[in-house]
């Protein structure tokens, strides 16, 4: 008889072999689930926008994760629980569990005897891991479904292959996390600077920002001004100046557009801060911008 627990300990005692059940991509929109449980665990990985994961963890009460772009939560088994979708969430969903080992496949007790970060997975005891997936990540999973789909569903050696090769992956990211669970002023700062980079053209608060490294907003504006001497907005304000004037040189899209491509409000308010911070309009910048480079082509 199989498990469908990730934490079951019986899977470090006797061999199992890991199956896919269900895997399918799905853009939620303005959603609220019901609560429910699946008798296998499931991998829930946020490809665009964000969601909130509620569960039910019995004695302990309940308990809620928001989940954005490049992250992920591992339910397992029996776990009651729910999606939450307040705008837009792309997600990939891959539920999976372990039946008996009947083949030459080693089995996940040999891959875990092997992998420390796995055994160290397998053997958490704990309902939910919460993890910032790096893009390979989201590449193994993808392979999975890809490999699945191929196999009309059934799956096979690959199959197992790739989805034990995720959970090493996730084992050792989960350790990785785990070893950085404290990290210093510095890399609280470069991870909120990695944050607007990669949301600049969405709309940002401190409060949103702090969310995203987990501390609270004060401390992450008096730790962000004391290291790059200026606050939150007065960065982000710059990066979002820096990607405008690379478009208004390297594209043709209108002026009037590129404030929505750089998430800086609306078109007169884009207008006065570029105007503040370059000292020209966006036309002005992009017409003289052409001219020199026009001049440098004819020396």
């Amino acid at each position: 008889m199989g498990t469908g627990s990730l934490f079951d300990a019986d899977l470090l005692i006797n061999p199992y072999i890991p199956k896919v059940y269900a895997y399918y991509f799905k853009q939620w929109e303005d959603f609220r689930m019901a609560y429910h449980r699946h008798d296998s665990t499931e991998i829930m990985y946020v490809i665009q926008g964000q969601c909130v994961v509620e569960w039910n963890e019995g004695s302990a009460g309940e308990a809620s994760v928001r989940l954005e772009k490049g992250q992920l939560i591992l339910l397992d088994a029996n776990v009651p629980h729910r999606l939450v979708v307040e705008q837009t969430c792309r997600m990939l969903n891959v539920e999976f569990g372990f039946t008996p080992h009947s083949d030459m496949f080693p089995s996940v007790k040999q891959f875990a005897e092997e992998e420390e970060a796995l055994h160290g997975m397998l053997s958490a005891r704990t309902s939910y891991l919460v993890l910032q997936a790096p893009e390979e990540v989201y590449h193994a999973l993808k392979s999975l479904v890809l490999e699945l789909d191929f196999q009309g569903g059934d799956g096979g050696v690959l199959d197992r292959m790739l989805l034990m090769q995720l959970l090493i992956r996730l084992g050792r990211l989960r350790s990785e996390q785990g070893r950085s669970r404290v990290p210093s002023a510095g890399a609280y700062v470069k991870s909120s600077i990695s944050y607007l980079l990669q949301n600049y053209d969405r709309p940002l608060t401190v409060k949103k920002i702090a969310s995203s490294v987990s501390l609270h907003p004060g401390y992450l504006q008096r730790i962000f001004k004391l290291q790059t001497g200026r606050t939150l907005m007065e960065y982000l304000t710059e990066v979002r100046m820096d990607k405008a004037k690379m478009l208004l040189v390297h594209t043709d899209i209108p002026v009037a557009d590129i404030s929505d491509y750089v998430g800086a409000g609306s078109r007169q308010y884009f207008h006065a801060l570029f105007k503040k911070h370059v000292r020209m309009t966006p036309v002005e910048y992009r017409n003289t911008q052409a001219k020199e480079r026009r001049e440098e082509i004819k020396r």
